[in-house]
């Protein structure tokens, strides 16, 4: 065989993501409060680009309205400017090889009605009865939780000791004390402090009062009824758990390999700085993007154009601009023009896929809306996907830091995935939500002299049809931040 150059020609395809189709994405990202400032900064950017609020003269009609504002996407009938606008920027998209087949959207009516004979909840779509700012309480600071918790249980010379100890520890939760040193300082007998410190310990935030990483880790195993011999032993080792040391452990502690990668799991459930959950301040307002309310016809989903400017493109101001500039200008302007015209298509199918995913939502949820967390259903996001006819990953960004409101509060809307719980009888199966909102209802109704253990609560949902273990228990009662039951019983306690 000869060997020396030569030229071949090959055929081969490949996905190429315009700038545009990358913009149209990140676009379904964007919660409506990110959105806002995205558009902000375009208005600032593009000078074709104005607002309906700003267009007091009757201009309207000589721009294309986007969907960012109502979401209807579909210029009213006695607007013909506008509606041959929007055909620009069909041609756009297709000239740019982009159309709404690549963004996975479906051009459908924006307003959703799902028929249902089921009464009515009651519902009020506005949104105005919901006071958003309670969700911005101030949170107090590490030393004011724990010195309201010393006047609940210590009284006399133990509250002055538990006052001085609260006083020594710091931001991440920690004592950095000296106990001799201490008790030599308040006159008192060392037996005093460390009894003290051990109810100090017993305080929330689990793991405040530890000397060390180890105590630390140790109280709130403690607390989550998990400090076994096995576990105290692997707590005393921390530098083999850093170094990997796996076989070390497995013979230090008498365990197996399951076993011990179930300990190392629980161990970096722990919070190696309880302290610091008190070192910010409130939490940001959420405002929703979505409104579920109830019709008469049915369920009708809404997108909260509240927050939302509803975006023109100037065609008068471009005309305007265009007459007698250079030929450089021109182009220029033709970009600007193109942009505008995408990013007010992209607006609109924004506002419509995002419709169709939280109407196959409410759909597939209607149990939820109707009665209830208890009425959830196992749903996934490429059963929505399927449903809809779009790819599971446009699901999952529709989804992603967006917030739907309705009847039963503010609810984000990743929220109505969950994993599902099969039944001991049958082939029926129940969302995860609803099995949580079952171990809270145990939980609170649970008498103060009669405490809940998991594996009681995983025996009574087993009763009621529910295949679940014990550590799936704990994982959802801590999920939904309810202690262990000594940490239960001893609050009842002290309520009582």
């Amino acid at each position: 065989m000869a060997l020396g150059p030569r030229l071949d020609l090959r055929q081969s395809q490949s996905l190429v993501m315009t700038p545009q189709l990358q913009q149209a994405i990140k676009l379904l990202a964007l919660s409506n409060l990110e959105l806002e400032t995205y558009l902000a900064e375009a208005l600032d950017g593009n000078p074709l680009l104005d607002t309906a609020a700003a267009d007091n003269d009757g201009s309207a009609g000589d721009g294309t309205g986007g969907g960012a504002g109502d979401g209807s996407g579909e210029a009213p009938d006695d607007m013909p400017a506008a509606e041959a606008a929007s055909l620009d920027a069909d041609r756009a998209l297709a000239a740019d090889g982009g159309t709404a087949n690549d963004l996975d959207i479906d051009l459908a009516a924006d307003s959703f009605h799902h028929d249902s004979a089921s009464d009515s909840v009651g519902l009020s779509g506005s949104g105005e009865d919901i006071d958003f700012d309670s969700f911005a309480e101030a949170e107090g600071t590490l030393h004011d939780h724990l010195l309201a918790q010393v006047g609940e249980v210590f009284g006399g010379i133990e509250a002055i000791v538990a006052r001085q100890i609260v006083a020594l520890i710091d931001e991440a939760g920690y004592l950095r004390a000296d106990l001799n040193e201490l008790a030599a300082q308040l006159g008192v007998p060392l037996i005093l402090i460390e009894t003290v410190l051990a109810g100090v310990q017993g305080f929330d935030p689990s793991g405040v009062g530890g000397r060390d990483l180890a105590e630390c880790i140790a109280i709130q195993a403690r607390e989550a009824d998990r400090y076994d011999p096995a576990m105290a032993t692997m707590i005393a080792h921390l530098d083999l758990v850093a170094k990997g040391a796996f076989a070390q452990l497995k013979r230090i502690c008498g365990v197996d390999d399951e076993d011990l990668a179930d300990m190392i799991r629980e161990l970096r459930g722990y919070d190696p700085k309880p302290g610091l959950k008190f070192g910010g301040g409130g939490a940001p307002a959420v405002v929703p993007d979505l409104y579920i309310r109830r019709t008469a016809e049915g369920w009708a989903v809404e997108i909260n154009s509240g927050t939302l400017p509803r975006l023109l493109v100037n065609r008068r101001y471009y005309t305007e601009l265009t007459q007698g500039a250079a030929a450089k200008n021109r182009a220029w302007l033709s970009e600007q023009l193109a942009s505008a015209n995408w990013l007010v298509r992209a607006l609109d199918q924004r506002q419509r896929t995002i419709i169709k995913v939280a109407s196959a939502i409410v759909t597939q949820q209607e149990g939820f809306f109707l009665n209830g967390v208890a009425h959830m259903r196992p749903l996934t996001l490429r059963q929505v996907a399927e449903e809809i006819g779009m790819h599971e990953s446009t699901v999952s960004r529709v989804t992603s830091n967006k917030y739907l409101s309705c009847a039963r509060g503010l609810f984000e809307l990743k929220y109505f995935f969950s994993s599902g719980i099969s039944a001991t009888q049958g082939d029926g199966a129940v969302s995860a939500e609803a099995v949580k909102s079952r171990i809270k209802a145990m939980i609170e109704g649970e008498d103060a002299r009669a405490i809940l253990s998991d594996e009681t609560i995983a025996q009574r949902l087993s009763g009621e049809g529910h295949d679940i273990a014990r550590r799936t228990v704990v994982k959802y009662r801590e999920a939904m931040g309810y202690g262990s039951s000594v940490q239960r019983r001893r609050q009842k306690a002290l309520a009582g």
